[in-house]
């Protein structure tokens, strides 16, 4: 799936900041900057490296300035003012400033971007097309630009690339006290060592501070919205009349030993090869299966895999990963990074719960979360039903045993089984379930008591349990099939609320019992469900009519008193609307698969599924360019919003895009 865009896209520089790429390396590091190259987050940059895999990020290079000078000879002689200009130089890049008279406006003659495994500009001015392409090399630290500058005009002109360099831990601003040492191949501040490549020549100046450079996507948001770079030389590639040259330019935390050109092979061969093992038909799938795997990373702390949450703001999280890991990996066929995550979690279980935060240095495990180790034992179905591998679901048989009677007996954070055959969870200010905001002692979205999805999760489980225990010929099936009775029966007396013909959300005793949400969808998409068929039924239709937007579903209904239809702001004020009516996209896939379900694969339903994801597609080309974002507004979901690149979102979608292979949608 490849994207394209031209002069239409950015008629200002506002509209040409709005989309952005992404380039992961599998360790955590990332390449990102806006469609038209300048930096509109402090998290942009051209080589956010990651030196202990996966959290450990340092902002190496944040951008390259770059400039065509018209030239008499050679480097540092007479310099042409432009045809028509009465500068002899023009920015081929983008930045935003504070200051709005240095802003660098290169989008003016930017003719086309184009993004299918790496991103690609088509700069063309005065007779002269420029041809920039970026990659980065899976499992290093290491970004290759490429230039590929074609001079058709009457006057020899030099391409110069200014590096601006910040060397700091990922988040944190430029120092106006740091020292860039620029050595043969390497440039060194604040014991970091960044090693270079190129074919230009390399031009050396005094350190120079640059400030003020603004970042429109973190202003909005009360984030860090102005940044700091250092340069200390630039990079010249002459380029005579009517000629052809190239200039490469790598970076890397290591020895280089790859040209650009390789770099951006490799990258292209790998994203292909993805796709491939796959076996996705169809070509938006194919691009979500190579967006899929953009998350997956080394953990250096466990020697084995992991999936990020999301870009650029989150890291590895339990619940996050069970979630992503069904449609990431197990969808996408990479069943190997299936079983290394499962694998790891399972040697992290402690008191039946699985990691929400995985340990840095000597840090301990955070287990703050009741939904994880549910979709543990989903995740481990999932992953079983595609391969048949018994050998796996032995080795991990008595982590899932442990799962079902630490929650039967009662773990930490109020998780335990009722008399009643359902799962209670939260307690004192402890949040547990995915809508799991909390601002000091403010709980925006509470829902201490019997949680809807963590108690189908739970039902789930059992069944699971239940199924694999007989298949293994293990004692105690029954007992897991007794459970599973009685928390049927109760969900159907407890949660069915007449009054609005769907689920409650939790069972507390509290106003919060009624207010529609989109957790109650996951008691119709689960492999093994509760519900009467009429009553899953009306729980699809009723989330479509209250929660549906082509994009995800909301978190509450717009009807609602608490509903907050705008996500922006201060930290706080997104907080408060995170789970009060803020649309999230992964929700969405567990709809159209209780859709599809509820409708028996007909085929006249899953054409109407595969017709409205088509608007989603056309997401996947707003934001970060191929991916899928964490949310929208709630009220009107127009642009995206929060983390640009999200994992589960990419893997519930790719779970209904496989639901239409299978299905024949």
């Amino acid at each position: 799936m490849r994207f394209i865009y031209g002069k239409q896209n950015w008629p200002t520089m506002e509209r040409g900041q709005e989309n952005c790429y992404l380039l992961t390396n599998g360790l955590g590091g990332f390449s990102s900057a806006s469609m038209i190259g300048s930096n509109t987050r402090n998290d942009h940059a051209l080589l956010m490296a990651c030196t202990h895999a996966p959290n450990r990020r340092v902002h190496m290079i944040h951008r390259l300035e770059e400039q065509i000078l018209w030239s008499t000879g050679e480097c540092g002689e007479e310099l042409l003012p432009l045809p028509g200009q009465d500068s002899p130089s023009l920015h081929l890049s983008s930045q935003d400033y504070t200051a709005k008279e240095r802003r660098e406006e290169g989008y003016l003659y930017l003719s086309a971007f184009c993004f299918e495994d790496y991103p690609v500009w088509t700069y063309d001015v005065n007779g002269v097309e420029v041809v920039k392409k970026v990659a980065m090399k899976q499992g290093e630290n290491l970004a290759a630009v490429k230039y590929e500058v074609d001079n058709q005009s009457g006057n020899d002109i030099w391409l110069k690339v200014t590096p601006h360099l910040l060397f700091r831990p990922k988040g944190m601003a430029a120092k106006r006290s740091q020292v860039f040492i620029l050595e043969k191949g390497m440039i060194r501040a604040d014991g970091l060592t960044v090693f270079y490549q190129t074919n230009g020549i390399v031009q050396q100046f005094s350190q120079r501070f640059t400030e003020g450079l603004y970042y429109a996507y973190d202003a909005c948001d009360g984030r860090m919205s102005e940044g700091n770079t250092h340069t200390n030389h630039c990079i010249l590639k002459k380029v005579p009349k009517h000629t052809y040259q190239e200039l490469e330019i790598l970076y890397s935390m290591e020895e280089i030993r790859i040209s650009a050109d390789q770099a951006l092979w490799e990258a292209a061969a790998y994203r292909r090869e993805l796709v491939r093992v796959s076996g996705m038909k169809q070509e938006a799938a194919g691009m979500l299966v190579k967006s899929a795997g953009q998350f997956i990373a080394e953990r250096a702390s466990t020697g084995g895999k992991t999936i990020l949450a999301g870009y650029p703001f989150f890291e590895d999280w339990g619940r996050d990963t069970m979630i992503a890991l069904a449609g990431c990996c197990i969808t996408a066929r990479q069943f190997e990074t299936a079983k290394s995550i499962l694998r790891t979690f399972a040697s992290y279980c402690r008191d039946g719960l699985m990691p929400n935060l995985f340990p840095e240095g000597k840090d301990e495990p955070q287990y703050n979360t009741a939904d994880a180790a549910l979709l543990y034992i989903q995740a481990v179905y999932l992953y079983v039903q595609k391969t048949d591998d018994l050998d796996f679901l032995k080795e991990v048989w008595a982590v899932m045993e442990d799962i079902i009677r630490c929650y039967k007996n009662g773990t930490s954070y109020g998780i335990r089984m009722d008399t009643d055959g359902l799962l209670l969870a939260g307690q004192d200010l402890d949040q547990v379930t995915w809508m799991d905001v909390r601002i000091g002692e403010i709980l925006p979205t509470p829902r201490h008591g019997k949680p809807v999805e963590i108690n189908a999760y739970w039902y789930n489980a059992l069944c699971i349990m239940d199924l694999y225990a007989r298949k293994l010929q293990r004692e105690g099936a029954a007992v897991y099939a007794q459970m599973a009775e009685a928390a049927k029966q109760s969900f159907r007396d407890k949660f069915w609320s007449a009054k609005n013909g769907c689920l409650k959300d939790v069972l507390s005793g509290t106003k919060a019992d009624e207010q529609i949400r989109c957790n109650q969808i996951w008691a119709v998409s689960m492999p093994f469900t509760m519900l009467e068929e009429a009553q899953e039924r009306q729980v699809v239709d009723t989330v479509f009519e209250k929660l549906y937007t082509p994009y995800g579903l909301r978190t509450l209904d717009i009807q609602d008193p608490q509903f907050l239809g705008r996500y922006g702001g201060s930290q706080m004020e997104r907080d408060l609307a995170y789970h009060q009516g803020t649309v999230w996209v992964f929700p969405l896939g567990a709809y159209y698969l209780a859709y599809g379900k509820t409708r028996k694969y007909a085929k006249d339903a899953l054409r109407k599924v595969r017709h409205q994801l088509e608007v989603l597609e056309s997401a996947m080309g707003e934001g970060c360019i191929g991916q899928l974002p964490e949310i929208y507004d709630g009220e009107n979901p127009d642009f995206s919003r929060g983390c640009f690149a999200q994992a589960w979102s990419v893997g519930e979608i790719l779970r209904v895009y496989e639901m239409l292979e299978v299905y024949g949608g």
